[in-house]
């Protein structure tokens, strides 16, 4: 699945939003791909549960977390979302976040080989997590995912394919 065509059929991107906490973030997160129907609510239930007992195991790098569990706790379909936040979030091993793409995959194999790829290939990109957070519109994120292709990473992905 491509990130960015994934992110534009689910309308899964949504800036500048506030969140108290770390769970709210993650239920920020989670609710356009629940409203897409790329997943059931119990998916998010079954981050926050995981969170609790493994701590935050998703985030990937100062400022960004990738929230995700198993594909058998709700994924329908492989799907992303993105969201910035205007104020970090702190979780409970003190790191702070800003930016969160949540992945719901239908397999470990999409996880590994397809998704993160992709997501390496966007942080990757020059002081990423600012612009991120400094964008007010859908079409900045789709801007940094088109200069993100470029990524040697990438080159071999057959990205456009139906998962």
């Amino acid at each position: 699945m491509n990130l960015m065509q994934s992110l534009k059929e689910n309308d899964s991107i949504c800036l500048g939003l506030r969140a108290q906490n770390w769970a709210e973030a993650i239920k920020l997160s989670v609710k356009p791909l629940i409203d897409s129907g790329a997943v059931t609510e119990a998916y998010y239930h079954a981050i926050l549960e995981l969170t609790e007992k493994y701590g935050p195991y998703y985030i990937l790098m100062p400022g960004m977390a990738m929230p995700h569990a198993r594909p058998e706790a709700g994924v329908n379909r492989t799907a992303f979302s993105l969201i910035s936040l205007t104020e970090p979030v702190t979780f409970s091993d003190g790191k702070e976040v800003s930016v969160l793409l949540t992945l719901a995959a239908i397999s470990s194999e999409i996880h590994t080989s397809v998704a993160i790829p992709q997501i390496v290939a966007l942080f990757e990109l020059e002081n990423s997590i600012e612009r991120l957070v400094a964008a007010k519109h859908k079409e900045e994120i789709f801007k940094m995912l088109e200069e993100s292709k470029s990524n040697p990473f990438l080159q071999e992905l057959n990205l456009d394919r139906k998962i």
